[in-house]
């Protein structure tokens, strides 16, 4: 009897735990970036919170603070350290500010294409970036998302780096924006991004340089009449997670948020590839001039205007990523 009676008490003990377990167990985290609920970047954030609350069996409860809801780039980057927010999805730029390294992928031309910075997310060279970023803030870089090719829009079309000499182009004011057009003698005008239409449309600028994403939406193409598909940044974002997150999650926890996390930007990446190719065609419906250009032109006259070195960067890792197949 007495065993009976221990054993009952021990299963009603063992019942009320697993009961009581899962609303003990929930963690909820905060995701946060500053793009718009349209965008993919946002929709499979979405995603991949409700998959990783299903891969931990409810364990995880994500919500996603898109649009700068939770601030702007830096607040959010800042955020992870301060443990105000536990992921974010932003650019490399913003953690190349603690890891200078891992900034070389706004080198201009380093990237040939989308397919090649993609490359490039699953190499050893970028897995030395994530290692050293996350031994230096304690971050964890999960996934590379593919945010675009830059392009140049121009009252006059050129297709080569000589054709941009003089040109008043307005470009964002970071060394590895201005490095394209001051290596081909053009005159890069700094310029707030809400004020670039108005700059085009009085002649402020005659040229500037987006994702075509970003030129169709702020409808650029209405105050210009080419473009030329110069691709000299290939822009990306990465997916983060904060310290006080990642050195909590089991080692099966951290392959999940990884292989979410990689599904995720994956997706994403091949709805913006996909918008691209659209937009070149619809741009050139609308009467628009679209140029290939002489792109060893251009990087002829970055790697001997703006060396490698001279913007901080290591040559061994330019070496190392350029002739990633």
């Amino acid at each position: 009897m007495k065993h009976r009676t221990a054993l009952k008490a021990l299963l009603a003990s063992a019942m009320a735990l697993s009961l009581a377990a899962p609303g003990l167990a929930q963690t909820k985290l905060k995701w946060a970036h500053v793009y718009e609920t349209s965008e993919p970047y946002h929709t499979e954030s979405v995603w991949a919170a409700g998959e990783i609350k299903r891969r931990t069996n409810g364990k995880f409860d994500i919500q996603v603070f898109p649009a700068s809801s939770l601030g702007k780039e830096t607040d959010i980057n800042q955020g992870l350290t301060l443990g105000t927010v536990d992921m974010i999805i932003s650019g490399p730029s913003f953690a190349a500010r603690a890891y200078p390294r891992i900034g070389i992928a706004y080198y201009p031309f380093i990237f040939r294409d989308a397919d090649h910075q993609y490359a490039y997310s699953k190499s050893a060279v970028f897995k030395e970036m994530i290692d050293g970023y996350r031994e230096k803030t304690g971050i964890q870089i999960l996934a590379y998302t593919y945010y675009g090719a830059r392009h140049t829009t121009a009252n006059k079309a050129f297709t080569d780096c000589a054709g941009m000499k003089g040109m008043k182009i307005r470009v964002p004011d970071v060394p590895a924006y201005r490095a394209t057009p001051e290596a081909c003698g053009a005159n890069p005008t700094p310029i707030a991004f809400a004020e670039v239409y108005l700059a085009l449309q009085n002649g402020t600028v005659e040229a500037q340089e987006n994702p075509l994403p970003t030129i169709e939406a702020k409808k650029f193409y209405e105050v210009q009449k080419h473009i030329m598909l110069t691709g000299h940044i290939v822009d990306g974002l990465t997916t983060q997670v904060a310290p006080h997150v990642w050195t909590k999650l089991s080692a099966d926890e951290k392959q999940i948020f990884t292989e979410v996390a990689l599904e995720a930007a994956a997706r994403a990446s091949a709805q913006i590839k996909k918008r691209e190719a659209e937009l070149v065609e619809e741009f050139k419906k609308k009467g628009l001039g679209v140029h290939q250009i002489n792109r060893q032109s251009f990087v002829d006259a970055v790697l001997k205007a703006k060396p490698v070195e001279s913007l901080g960067y290591d040559r061994k890792d330019y070496d190392r990523i350029v002739s990633i197949k």
